[in-house]
């Protein structure tokens, strides 16, 4: 399977990315869950920046995988991390955080 380029949108941001064909799927249901996660987060508390939302969702990511880490994640577990740790490196890179 080859590299592909997809366009994924996270909290109204467009980043590009350069995946591999079997991590799409995993790469889109991460973006699912984040941009689920700060829609839920920007209901429940008055924070509007989207970079708070965003390191909210990020902390709440990690400790849920910090809670996990007993357990054996699956492949698309783990595959799902690893998009949503690109994401957010790509957005720490862009914002020079």
């Amino acid at each position: 399977m080859g590299k592909i380029s997809l366009k994924v949108t996270i909290a109204g941001r467009t980043y590009p990315l350069n995946i591999s064909e079997k991590e799409k799927d995993a790469v889109l249901s991460a973006v699912s869950d984040i941009n689920h996660s700060i829609e839920k987060l920007k209901k429940s508390y008055a924070v509007k920046d989207p970079q708070d939302l965003i390191a909210m969702t990020a902390l709440q990511l990690v400790m849920k995988s910090d809670s996990n880490k007993g357990s054996e994640t699956s492949s698309s577990s783990s595959e799902e991390l690893e998009g949503i740790e690109k994401a957010l490196a790509d957005l720490s890179n862009k914002l020079d955080i």
